[in-house]
């Protein structure tokens, strides 16, 4: 075996496995595909739900300060575990890289903490026009250029709560389409005077050589022609799993309590519902303790996975 525990994902929850499998004394490898710990959130302009941090980059560089001083863990970042294998015995990872193909690492047990990636435009079925051109992501959103703009935001995802949070002089008018489904997700930015909310059946996008310009309809029934200086992305989020043996629910999420019993998932991986910093480093680190548990053979009471 090359250590006691592989760790797939470096954001907060695979770093929150290291840490608590760390202080277990347990050996761990883990594998990040970004150049850096906890990518995502250093973009994260304000945090509002951490106890003891306000600001996405200062947690990050609190959470990677405290990995580095693990010793029991090896981080390797840029490289992607394309598949996950779990047997009677043990688990294999096929790990890619610029200095790395097919290499395989074995541990008794993983924790599978890949996290989300953004949604790709064709996935939205209300939304039609999109696919083919050069839209960013909201989150990528440089706040000073939006000031004086009216700002077509396609989708309520988080991000436009962020950014809103962030930037509350920010002088902008959010116009933002989404589907009746994503409804819950605007109750943060529901009150804020720049933010108008259209909810849309369908949303065409204008032709590439206009300025933004878009057709809703609205789940009322009515067509509503939507102008606008610029658009964005903010559809949401899609789980990013390994092939192999994680197992997937209809959604494509990977529920806990469905996978091998060498598997853990944790972090925004496991539900769409509960993607927040906190349960994600929470989740993280009960995977580690409950691997320590199984390890021993001792019972969790349901605690992780399988």
């Amino acid at each position: 075996m090359d250590t006691d525990l592989l760790i797939v994902g470096g954001g907060p929850a695979g770093c929150a496995a290291a840490v608590m499998a760390a202080s277990l004394g347990m050996r761990s490898v883990l594998v990040e595909s970004g150049d850096v710990l906890c990518g995502a959130l250093r973009r994260i302009p304000v945090v509002s739900n951490v106890l003891g941090f306000t600001t996405g980059p200062g947690l990050a560089g609190a959470i990677e300060a405290d990995v580095e001083r693990c010793a029991p863990c090896r981080v390797e970042l840029g490289r992607r575990a394309t598949r996950l294998d779990a047997f009677e015995d043990r688990v294999e990872a096929t790990v890619e890289g610029p200095m790395a193909v097919g290499v395989r690492l074995t541990a008794p047990y993983a924790v599978v903490a890949t996290g989300v990636g953004p949604l790709a435009p064709g996935a939205a079925g209300w939304l039609a026009g999109a696919e083919g051109r050069e839209l960013r992501q909201l989150w990528e959103a440089d706040a000073a250029s939006l000031t004086g703009r009216t700002v077509l935001v396609l989708g309520a995802d988080r991000p436009l709560g962020t950014l809103a949070r962030a930037h509350p002089g920010l002088r902008t008018r959010f116009l933002v389409a989404h589907p009746p489904e994503d409804t819950y997700k605007t109750e943060e930015i529901g009150q804020d005077e720049r933010v108008e909310l259209v909810a849309v059946r369908r949303l065409e996008l204008g032709p590439l050589s206009a300025p933004p310009r878009a057709e809703a309809l609205t789940v009322a029934g009515e067509r509503r022609p939507l102008a606008a200086d610029l658009v964005f992305l903010n559809l949401g989020s899609a789980p990013a799993p390994p092939g192999g043996s994680v197992v997937t629910g209809g959604s494509g999420y990977c529920p806990p309590g469905r996978q091998h019993p060498r598997l853990r998932t944790a972090g925004d991986v496991r539900s769409a519902r509960f993607q927040r910093i906190a349960t994600a480093m929470g989740s993280g680190s009960e995977a580690a303790l409950s691997v320590y548990y199984a390890a021993r053979g001792l019972a969790t009471d349901g605690v992780g996975g399988g």
